[in-house]
């Protein structure tokens, strides 16, 4: 055999090895869990035979605690590009079947060189975690390997989409990445992530809890809202992702990308002009509104289980990518709260830096009274939402299906946060508070001087009535030109993408500065 075709069978054998991870055993000790190798989770991500990889042979230079003499190819992560739908891609996904899949120098090295390289393209970053944490036997190292991914994170934020999947344990140091990133996944009963474990915790403080109730992905999917999306499997997870991907544009330079559209502009439905209920009380699912207006009914809802009084997520209209935010009457009457606030703050910053227009659909009776959210800052973090909204450049169009009252009709994206299409059904009432409540404070005096208890209600009961003839209904702010158009119900996915058509050459600019400086 010539020496040329020796190296080549050596490179053959070499890669062979690599592709082992940490070996037989410990990639069946992974798949005992139902868990994937970092290998199979970037198959199934990306379209077949497309993954270029970088950095097979790097191994760690680390000599502390006899670690010298335990070297894996590739040293527990596995880098490189590939695409989704035709779409280039960046992807690391951490190997748990080499040392726990904990991170090393050489480790962030690769992870840091595949995200400089998809800042210079112009490419998405997707990240598969499933690591112990920091190698503790390169200290200091591998503590400024982190940050050294932090720092990537944050410079890449608003300029490339980044995505983070937690497949296994995500601790300590490690869950700053996924936090810094636009979205993140988790999957049932087989993630977790936390900043100190159980047992410290316990030790700390007294508490006694387990890894699923401390960190698992339905703590952060319902509760601190860490997670946006909940899934099943890690399949599943993946496939959400090639999903996600037909939403966002490559960079912030480009604009989402527009697909054949087989459902009718103009399609109409008459089940929308009786969807609003008499009883202004009565609450109904604003899920099937967006069902109903959005191209074949496809609506991919970010943060389903958290602040679920509001609703956000992606659609496609004649299959333009946009956001929806919405108020949801099904879930504390849709009011306005601190996690619905941040929640839907993040949304509309996310769309607005990477140019996807926002659908807001508005029936919102207010802020959501009470010491516990004015102590938790009910204040600052209505703020946020006013502040993404106004700040945003994006296209807005803004729809009001039923209540818009006080304080939260000027943060829903009204007229004079810049929405540019503000649109009303006829069900709309827009004033500064409900009849009730207003009715108690403009006519208090009048009401405690009426001594009959039956000329009292039948006053009340008419100075109610006047004030709903005056304000409930959207003709009096259609009046002053803050509602642009009354439309039908029916016809609201025809004025939608018309609108969205209309305003795909807008233009508008915010004041030259460092940046904001947004209530956090």
């Amino acid at each position: 055999m010539s020496s040329s075709r020796e190296k080549v069978v050596q490179l053959i054998e070499l890669r062979n090895k690599a592709k082992l991870g940490g070996g037989e055993k410990r990639i069946e000790a992974q798949h005992s869990k139902g868990r994937l190798t970092a290998r199979e989770r970037i198959d199934v991500l990306l379209d077949e035979g497309s993954f270029e990889e970088f950095d097979m042979f790097v191994t760690h230079r680390c000599t502390n605690f006899g670690l010298e003499n335990e070297k894996y190819l590739g040293d527990g992560v596995v880098t490189g590009h590939g695409t989704i739908d035709g779409r280039v891609v960046y992807v690391f996904s951490q190997d748990f079947t080499v040392m726990g899949g904990s991170l090393s120098e050489t480790f962030a090295n690769k992870i840091c060189k595949v995200m400089d390289q998809a800042m210079k393209v112009g490419a998405p970053v997707i990240g598969i975690n499933d690591s112990g944490g920091a190698r503790i036997q390169e200290g200091v190292m591998s503590l400024a390997g982190y940050a050294e991914i932090f720092q990537r994170n944050i410079m890449a934020s608003g300029v490339i989409p980044q995505i983070s999947a937690i497949f296994g344990p995500c601790a300590g140091g490690a869950v700053y990445s996924p936090a810094l990133t636009d979205f993140v996944l988790m999957a049932d009963q087989s993630s977790y992530m936390f900043v100190t474990g159980p047992k410290v915790t316990k030790t700390v403080t007294g508490e006694d809890i387990s890894t699923e109730d401390l960190g698992g992905a339905t703590v952060h999917s319902a509760k601190s809202g860490v997670s946006h999306f909940k899934v099943s499997d890690e399949q599943e997870g993946l496939l959400l992702i090639r999903k996600l991907i037909q939403y966002v544009p490559q960079n912030n330079l480009e604009d989402p990308i527009q697909t054949e559209c087989n459902d009718s502009i103009d399609r109409v439905d008459d089940s929308l002009n009786d969807i609003i209920p008499e009883n202004p009380n009565q609450p109904y699912d604003v899920k099937d509104i967006i069902a109903t207006i959005v191209d074949n009914s496809e609506f991919l809802e970010v943060h389903t289980h958290y602040a679920k009084n509001i609703v956000v997520g992606f659609a496609k209209f004649n299959g333009m990518p946009a956001g929806i935010v919405a108020n949801q009457p099904n879930f504390l009457a849709g009011v306005l709260d601190i996690e619905a606030s941040r929640k839907a703050a993040r949304f509309v910053r996310f769309c607005d830096a990477f140019n996807i227009p926002i659908i807001t659909l508005v029936d919102v009776p207010g802020f959501l009274p009470g010491s516990q959210q004015e102590y938790g800052g009910i204040i600052t973090n209505g703020a946020k939402l006013l502040f993404a909204y106004g700040e945003a450049t994006v296209p807005k169009i803004t729809i009001t299906l039923r209540k818009s009252y006080g304080g939260a009709h000027d943060v829903m994206s009204c007229k004079q946060l810049r929405g540019d299409l503000n649109y009303a059904w006829p069900t709309a009432e827009i004033a500064v508070m409900g009849p009730k409540g207003a009715i108690e404070i403009l006519e208090g005096k009048k009401i405690s001087e009426i001594e009959d208890p039956r000329e009292k209600v039948k006053y009340i009961q008419d100075k109610e009535n006047e004030y709903k003839e005056k304000f409930a209904n959207p003709y009096e702010a259609a009046k002053y030109g803050f509602i642009d158009d009354v439309i039908e119900p029916r016809n609201t996915r025809f004025r939608i993408i018309r609108g969205l058509q209309t305003l795909a050459t807008k233009k508008d600019t915010n004041p030259p500065k460092k940046h904001s400086n947004i209530p956090l």
